[in-house]
């Protein structure tokens, strides 16, 4: 690594490795909700801009999120791998491998996003047709996945570039980064969607370029940043080392991928569940589900930071510091959340008023808004767990306390409560499965530390015996 990297090393690690935790997790997540309310603003300026243009181009494009979505999990997993083995290798202070692999995995997210592109640009009939679309929309999809598959390297990248510098402990580029790009995107989309001067209108296909070239802008931005220089070198790149990072990183990344995708595809279930109840039932889950997303952002920014933290102290053997982080952090998530579900009660009849369509919607909103979120904490729990279960290096306890959640627990309750008692029957079942499952986490959570600390002193014992 250059000089640069090696002095700023210190300093960052030293935030994470002997800081107040509290201060430390405050102060790192911050950026990061900022930078989540920012992507949180690409979807909806395009769908803002698109409507203007139509029905068939707004369905169209509404066709693309599984998919888009399907390749930002890809990138979620690689970013969480990447984070969890440059945190571990910053704590045991591993300069020498510090570099490669983070250069190791910038590279792996640019030979996805080309295999992406190679995939995606023949079968964009195939597809979408099996996804439902027809013939009338299939010109729109072409337009604007046609162009969106082209950069498809350029919306990978930059998230693992941020997983890199989020495992230093800057968090604070990468929410600056993201409110960058969201920014960018809101300027480029009307010029590039309508048309002006020597610009022409592109359509939906503006849409799509608009995205790509703001996230591309954003990599460039990142690359450029003194505080990346040293942190990706490609000196002593070789085949061997390469292959030798991708299976460290993948070993990690892939079930961190394949976990991403469960979310959705369950929500996709509890939705198909909830229809058979009418219109107003799903429009009612519909905007609750939309609330909870909202509700959760603390949440899933503290995830973000809280797994950097982890993986830094794993390595230089603190145990005793991540389990003080965790507990803190879950204890927090608790009150935190119960707090947030009252602020909604107080918020419920202004709520149901603004976006419930008649009588009906909202009565089953209301149950939504006093059920649902009061399982929200436990949920932050199991999330938290999953974070942190990847960050010390425990993969498939992740994906397995996922697939429990969400298929054992979630979908099967909501379903039995949708036979029971409709719609309040399928809430009730949704926040009974958050709190069974956030007992679950915390129980397997706390037997992956005491083994962790057993294999420490295992190791401290065996280095006194030599």
């Amino acid at each position: 690594m250059t000089s640069t990297s090696s002095s700023q090393s210190p300093a960052r690690r030293g935030s994470m490795l002997e800081a107040p935790i509290a201060r430390t997790l405050v102060r790192k997540t911050l950026p990061v909700i900022g930078g989540m309310l920012a992507m949180m603003t690409f979807n909806l300026v395009d769908a803002w801009y698109i409507a203007s243009l139509g029905t068939a181009p707004l369905a169209a494009v509404s066709f693309t999120f599984p998919v888009v979505f399907a390749v930002i999990s890809l990138a979620i997993g690689l970013g969480i791998g990447t984070s969890a083995v440059v945190g571990r290798l910053l704590g045991q202070g591993r300069h020498d491998l510090l570099a490669r692999r983070a250069t190791d995995a910038v590279l792996l997210s640019l030979l996805v996003g080309a295999l992406v592109t190679l995939a995606g640009l023949p079968s964009i009939e195939s597809l979408f047709s099996l996804l439902g679309a027809d013939a009338t929309l299939m010109p729109y999809l072409e337009a604007y996945m046609g162009v969106w598959y082209w950069g498809a390297a350029l919306v990978i990248a930059p998230r693992i570039i941020n997983s890199v510098l989020r495992a230093h402990g800057n968090t604070l580029a990468a929410g600056l980064s993201m409110g960058v790009a969201a920014i960018l995107n809101l300027a480029l989309d009307p010029l590039l969607i309508f048309g002006a001067g020597p610009v022409p209108a592109m359509g939906v296909a503006g849409a799509a370029l608009a995205t790509v070239l703001s996230w591309g802008l954003m990599t460039l931005g990142l690359i450029c940043q003194p505080r990346l220089r040293g942190l990706i070198a490609f000196r002593g790149l070789t085949l061997g080392a390469l292959v030798e990072s991708w299976r460290v990183l993948g070993r990690i990344a892939l079930p961190a991928a394949v976990t991403s995708l469960f979310t959705p595809v369950a929500m996709a279930l509890v939705t198909r569940i909830v229809a058979d109840h009418g219109h107003a039932a799903v429009a009612a889950f519909g905007v609750g589900s939309r609330l909870d997303a909202i509700a959760q952002i603390v949440v899933l920014a503290l995830s973000m930071t809280l797994s950097p933290l982890v993986s830094q102290n794993l390595g230089a053997g603190q145990l005793a510091r991540v389990r003080r982080a965790i507990g803190g952090c879950l204890g927090f998530v608790l009150v935190w959340q119960l707090a947030i579900w009252a602020g909604l009660q107080g918020l419920a009849p202004w709520l149901t008023a603004r976006y419930a369509e008649g009588p009906e919607v909202g009565e089953v909103l209301r149950d939504f808004i006093w059920l649902v979120p009061l399982g929200l904490g436990a949920q932050g729990v199991v999330i938290l767990s999953v974070s942190s279960l990847n960050a010390l290096h425990r993969p498939r306890d992740a994906m397995a306390l996922s697939v429990v959640r969400l298929f054992v627990l979630f979908v099967p309750l909501a379903w039995l409560g949708s036979r029971l008692d409709g719609p309040h029957g399928i809430f009730t079942g949704m926040l009974t499965a958050n709190l069974i499952m956030a007992g679950i986490a915390w129980w397997r959570l706390r037997a992956v530390l005491a083994r962790q600390r057993q294999s420490q002193g295992h190791d401290e014992s065996q280095g006194q015996l030599q």
